[in-house]
């Protein structure tokens, strides 16, 4: 059973997709697209500087109508980036995500990222963790060891 972020991290992986501030807004969606992903971290001199998202694109789309070639990622991401810890919870992480409305956490140790979880991640457990209590009782209702 799932408790914390860095046991959804070992199941689903570290790799995380990032990218740079100053590349076009088209590379950045070529490659969401190619990826099949919602979102890429942005990194500067390897610090997260931001998250680039769909709902960023999409919140975007009269001032990227004019050219994604042109407009650099740097210039819709989203800035404020709210992180998990790998100790975190899921349940601590969930309230994050839901009271900030954000959709991707960055996983940061000692100042390093170690790994990214979305909000489908942390249903995901939440779902597993439900699953297994309802097992755990329905075998002591029917009295099975």
């Amino acid at each position: 059973m799932l408790e914390s972020i860095k046991q959804v991290l070992d199941r689903k992986g570290h790799d995380v997709l990032c990218i740079e501030p100053d590349i076009s807004l088209y590379e950045a969606l070529r490659l969401m697209a190619d990826k099949n992903v919602g979102a890429l971290v942005v990194m500067e001199e390897g610090q997260v500087v931001g998250m680039f998202s769909e709902r960023d694109y999409a919140r975007e789309l009269e001032f990227c109508s004019h050219s994604c070639l042109k407009i650099k990622v740097r210039d819709v991401m989203s800035k404020e980036i709210y992180f998990a810890r790998p100790e975190t919870s899921i349940d601590e992480a969930m309230a994050i995500v839901t009271e900030t409305r954000c959709r991707h956490l960055p996983v940061m140790s000692d100042g390093e990222m170690i790994g990214l979880v979305s909000i489908g991640d942390l249903v995901k457990a939440t779902i597993d963790k439900k699953d297994f209590v309802i097992s755990q009782l329905t075998k002591y209702i029917k009295g099975v060891p």
